[in-house]
């Protein structure tokens, strides 16, 4: 039985070979060819999404960890997923030029939290009213020496023009007198009772 295509142009076959012939045969495009590289391409897609408060990112209805030294909250981090993994990146690179924040296994279904117990190291635990990620609670902000800017969260409030200014303290009754009024005070005067 002859093929529909034979059919209807029955020389299209036998110019097809001698095309091949002509230009060299299969062979000659076998030869062409290079042999497939020993690690597999790996496609993935991208996205960007911001990290939470928790060091958890949300992605695809699921949430994933990312160290909380490497990450602040609502910084903008990228995602490369594949079938069986994401992968988690920093938008800049860090000081030895790596992106690379964490890898998990991605999740099946939804509303899996994936977490790494490594990623929440040094984060206060929440039994208690620290919210500093120190050893050392943090001291006020009226501290005297520029010198002793030794922690992070205390260099920041001190780069602040504002934490500089010195303010004076005075006591309410200065007020009173200033605005006539006397709320603060238990005696009253004529001026009141009129």
């Amino acid at each position: 039985m002859r093929s529909r295509t034979s059919r209807a142009h029955p020389g299209r076959r036998n110019r097809a070979r001698l095309d091949e012939d002509r230009l060299g045969g299969p062979s000659r495009f076998h030869r062409a060819l290079r042999p497939l590289p020993q690690s597999p391409y790996v496609v993935c897609d991208r996205y960007l999404r911001h990290v939470g408060k928790d060091c958890l990112v949300a992605f695809d209805a699921n949430l994933y960890s990312v160290p909380a030294r490497k990450v602040r909250p609502r910084q903008l981090v990228e995602i490369r997923s594949t079938k069986s993994q994401v992968m988690l990146h920093s938008t800049a690179p860090d000081q030895h030029g790596q992106t690379l924040l964490a890898t998990h296994s991605r999740a099946v279904g939804r509303g899996a939290v994936v977490k790494d117990e490594r990623h929440w190291d040094g984060l206060p635990r929440g039994d208690n009213r620290r919210v500093t990620t120190g050893g050392v609670p943090a001291q006020p902000r009226h501290r005297e020496g520029p010198g002793e800017e030794t922690r992070p969260l205390m260099t920041l409030l001190n780069r602040a023009a504002a934490a500089r200014i010195v303010v004076g303290r005075r006591p309410l009754s200065v007020y009173d007198e200033l605005t006539g009024t006397h709320p603060f005070t238990a005696k009253s005067t004529p001026e009141d009772l009129s």
